[in-house]
C-alpha cells in the first residue's frame, strides 16, 4: 500500500517554499527563513528540536555570516489535501569552503494561498 501519491505538481510547490528557505538562509535573514514555517512548525536541525518560528529564527541566526545552501528534491508526495512530503539533499557551504551534506525531511502545508513548511527534520547524509 503507497504511503502517499507522486503528483506533478507536488515538485513545484515543495521548491517554491525551499527556494524562499535558500534565499534566506543566503542572504542570512533568519526572519526570512522563519517566515517560511508555520506558526506551530516542529523543527529538527542539528540541535534539539523547536516548535514554531522563533526556535527557526534563534536556529538560523546563530549560523555563521556567509553560509549558503543548495538543495535537490530527491522525492516528493501528496500526502493530503494540501500537504506534500518532501526528501531533500542539502549541502550547506561555509565561508571558509566546508561543506556539511544533509538529507532534509519536510511536509509542507497549504496555509491560505502560500505553502509553509510545518515539519522539517535534518540528519547527516549517507555516506
Amino acid at each position: 500500500m503507497s504511503m502517499g501519491v507522486k503528483v506533478p505538481d507536488t515538485d513545484r510547490f515543495l521548491r517554491a517554499v525551499l527556494d524562499q528557505w535558500k534565499a534566506g538562509i543566503d542572504s542570512h535573514d533568519p526572519q526570512a527563513v522563519a517566515a517560511v514555517f508555520t506558526a506551530d512548525a516542529i523543527f529538527q536541525g542539528l540541535r534539539p528540536y523547536s516548535v514554531g518560528p522563533q526556535g527557526v529564527f534563534d536556529y538560523y541566526d546563530s549560523q555563521p555570516s556567509g553560509m549558503t545552501v543548495d538543495y535537490s528534491v530527491l522525492e516528493t508526495r501528496r500526502i493530503g489535501t494540501g500537504a506534500v512530503l518532501g526528501y531533500v539533499a542539502a549541502t550547506f557551504t561555509f565561508r571558509g569552503g566546508e561543506a556539511k551534506s544533509l538529507r532534509l525531511g519536510v511536509i509542507i502545508i497549504a496555509v491560505g494561498d502560500d505553502w509553509q513548511i510545518a515539519y522539517y527534520q535534518a540528519s547527516p547524509a549517507p555516506d
